[in-house]
């Protein structure tokens, strides 16, 4: 029940549930875990309030950003401790934000299947919206939610160049997944010089956080502007090189000590780092290389020993 006039309002369980959201089931959960706090007892029935329902609402854009509820604990706790939140809330909302200006688009279905050539193909969409180019927008099926326009756009220039439907999601996913590693790495490589000394405590402090908020909007554009530079660089490199190739220019020998980049897959490369560390990635694979090709040219050699035994035996 809500109160009138001046007066605060009020909630049954079964009411602050509604207004909330959350199932009565939750909300008791959350209240057996301290994440809520303790009703008015009136009688026989609990009596919450708009604290209780803002509370609800805080938990539940917490668990929406990733945050588990022991983290969200922790949190409210140095809030209700009168540490603040304004900061961290601050960071929360800058790492959680848009990370791009592009902005999200719609597109029907029939625009889409012109885009590809005129030609449905129900088996491509499913896959499109596996990997987040499409989202189905709810009662809509004729209609989807485009995330990245760009990334459907090269799709589509891809496409009519005379590149298959199927060779353009494989190439996503194995693009996909070394970009992860190098998000993944960029954030290890931030988090050890720069960010470290904001998070020493659990929750940071109002001020580091807020401060730490600063230099994520700061440093965001950073990881896109190297990979951008990057990928210039490496695309002129092996664009050269196979167009050398395809013409039929003179090979160059590959100088002595001279190293070259290979693309490992993601799973690949994660399971090399858990095993010896990030630093000694290059160092491991390098030596699990040459241990291959050596183990390789004794097997050669020792199989040519033999064949020849073979002969000299023979009548």
């Amino acid at each position: 029940m809500t109160g009138d006039g001046a007066r605060p309002a009020e909630y049954r369980i079964e009411d602050l549930a509604h207004a909330s959201g959350a199932t009565v089931r939750t909300i008791r959960a959350y209240q057996d875990r301290g994440l809520l706090p303790t009703p008015e007892r009136r009688g026989r029935a609990n009596v919450y309030r708009e604290t209780h329902l803002a509370r609800l609402r805080q938990i539940a854009d917490l668990l929406d950003r990733g945050y588990t509820l022991a983290s969200i604990k922790e949190l409210l706790e140095a809030w209700d401790a009168g540490r603040g939140l304004g900061g961290v809330l601050g960071l929360v909302a800058e790492v959680h934000g848009p990370w791009t200006d592009e902005e999200a688009d719609r597109i029907s279905r029939r625009e889409l299947d012109a885009r590809f050539g005129g030609r449905q193909d129900d088996e491509a969409i499913a896959e499109a919206v596996e990997l987040g180019v499409l989202e189905r927008v709810p009662g809509r099926d004729d209609e989807f939610l485009v995330p990245s326009p760009q990334e459907l756009a090269v799709a589509v220039e891809l496409y009519g160049a005379g590149v298959p439907l199927p060779a353009i999601s494989g190439h996503l996913r194995e693009l996909r997944g070394q970009v992860e590693h190098i998000a993944s790495r960029f954030l290890e490589f931030t988090t050890e010089h720069v960010f470290a000394r904001y998070l020493g405590h659990r929750p940071p402090t109002d001020s580091d956080a807020a401060e730490a908020a600063t230099l994520v909007r700061r440093l965001r554009p950073l990881a896109q502007q190297t990979v951008d530079a990057e990928l210039a660089r490496a695309m002129r490199t092996f664009a050269t090189r196979h167009l050398h190739h395809h013409l039929g220019a003179e090979k160059t020998a590959i100088a002595k000590g001279a190293t070259r980049p290979v693309l490992l897959p993601a799973r690949t490369t994660q399971a090399v780092r858990e095993l010896v560390g990030p630093d000694r990635v290059a160092a491991f694979v390098t030596a699990a290389t040459e241990r291959e090709i050596q183990a390789r040219t004794l097997d050669d050699l020792t199989a040519t020993h033999a064949k020849e035994g073979e002969i000299h035996e023979s009548p």
